[in-house]
């Protein structure tokens, strides 16, 4: 009787037990639905009354190639024009992050926003990834329809374009202004250079080396007239001396016999005394000295002696003699046709080419002095001229390289905001891009997972310290 009580208890106290475990699960239950309901109706409230967000993406790409030119100035020098690439000047340096700031910058958004007749609020930023390892930048806009973010998209780009060449021109006319000044100051060294050069030569009288090349040749070509002549005038001295040995006269003796000989009064007297001789020397044979007839003649011959010696005189610019006359060996029957009369000729024609000889030589030598001392002069000038030349040269050069520069640089429109090229367009999104089902239903059921793993878990720990 006692073991059955004994197992009659036991049975009761299990049963006891077990009806006691249910009622301490069953908060634990009951906390886990309630929560996981409330939980999944937050998931499905959020993208029940969540506005849809749509994403247009587009994309832009910056041309990394650069360009150059080079133009050569014949006779000046060479200019050179280089447009190097953005991604060239530094590695830590991209242009596209240059890029991304202009284009979520306040001016670019505000134009873009007035485009779409809307705040700046309502437009919103973009947001711009810079792909690595590209040159490739990704924009997004969001809107609350697909049309609405597309337009967004249109409208940003437009604003960052006119921004960009805003910039550009901005830029442009700041290098302009800075060549220009450049410009007319290089132009104003150049006719600086020029006015002194050309003062320069005009009061030294050099205005380029081949001046002086052909001073050079000029006296050149008159040493060697000056060495002919010379030879010419040797030829014809030893031609006079030639002539004189022959008369057995001095060429000045010939030449005054020629005189004499060619003079037809002194011919008269020359054979007035020659026959009042003859006869005198006749009489005197025949008479004594006292005798009327040779008193007579000698009177006669002295007569013509007197007007010889007078004529002689007149000729000759000198007192002549009776023995002079004697030694020239004159003839009063000269009829110009002798031997004799020959010599003398040659004599007189000989002495006149070696004085006009002399004469030309003297005077090519006079204007070899004269030129020579001019090129020497000319000489020392040379340098200054060069050294005017040398500095209009490099004005020149200076002007026409800044001129050139000016031109090629208005070929060149992006200066420091290179070329922007759209290689994907913006897109017009099909479905929203926020809030995803997908993330928030794997959201809610990670949530679930969790909720309830705690509250299994709040549940035996609440069970260990019943026991």
């Amino acid at each position: 009787m006692t073991n059955w009580i004994e197992i009659s208890t036991g049975y009761s106290g299990k049963l006891g037990k077990s009806t006691a475990n249910k009622g301490r699960w069953q908060p634990y239950f009951f906390l886990g639905i309630t929560t996981n309901l409330v939980f999944w109706l937050l998931a499905f409230c959020y993208l029940l009354f969540t506005s849809p967000t749509y994403t247009s993406k587009s994309a832009i790409n910056l041309p990394g190639a650069g360009s150059n030119a080079n133009v050569n100035l014949p006779g000046i020098g060479q200019a050179s024009y280089e447009n190097s690439s953005p991604y060239s000047y530094s590695s830590t340096q991209d242009p596209r992050e240059n890029y991304k700031f202009i284009a979520g910058s306040e001016p670019v958004l505000k134009v873009a926003s007035a485009q779409l007749n809307m705040s700046l609020e309502e437009f919103g930023k973009p947001r711009i990834k810079v792909l690595d390892n590209t040159t490739i930048m990704e924009v997004e806009f969001q809107g609350k329809s697909p049309e609405e973010a597309q337009n967004k998209s249109v409208a940003f780009y437009k604003a960052l374009e006119a921004r960009l060449n805003e910039l550009r021109t901005q830029e442009a006319l700041k290098k302009d202004l800075g060549i220009q000044t450049s410009l007319k100051s290089s132009q104003k060294k150049l006719q600086t250079a020029q006015k002194r050069l050309s003062d320069y030569k005009a009061s030294s009288g050099l205005n380029s080396e081949e001046q002086l090349k052909e001073l050079t040749t000029n006296i050149e070509e008159l040493r060697r007239q000056k060495a002919e002549i010379l030879a010419q005038q040797q030829q014809a001295n030893t031609r006079l001396q030639q002539l004189s040995a022959n008369l057995k006269l001095s060429a000045q003796q010939a030449t005054q016999a020629f005189v004499l000989q060619s003079d037809q009064i002194f011919q008269h007297n020359l054979k007035d005394y020659s026959e009042a001789s003859a006869s005198l020397t006749v009489l005197e044979s025949k008479f004594l000295p006292d005798h009327p007839q040779i008193i007579a003649e000698q009177d006669k011959r002295d007569m013509a002696l007197k007007a010889l010696l007078e004529r002689g005189k007149y000729l000759l610019k000198e007192p002549v003699t009776l023995a002079f006359l004697n030694q020239l060996n004159l003839s009063s029957n000269n009829n110009g046709n002798t031997a004799q009369d020959s010599l003398f000729q040659q004599v007189v024609t000989v002495q006149a080419d070696q004085k006009g000889l002399t004469s030309q030589a003297h005077a090519i030598e006079r204007q070899i002095t004269q030129l020579e001392t001019r090129l020497k002069n000319l000489a020392q000038q040379e340098s200054n001229l060069d050294a005017l030349k040398r500095d209009m040269q490099v004005a020149e050069a200076v002007f026409s390289t800044t001129l050139t520069r000016l031109d090629i640089g208005k070929s060149n429109a992006f200066g420091s905001y290179p070329f922007m090229q759209i290689v994907n367009e913006p897109s017009l999104p099909d479905k929203p891009s926020y809030p995803k089902k997908e993330y928030v239903y794997i959201g809610a059921t990670v949530g679930s997972i969790l909720l309830t793993s705690g509250i299994f878990l709040l549940s035996l720990r609440a069970r260990h310290q019943q026991k």
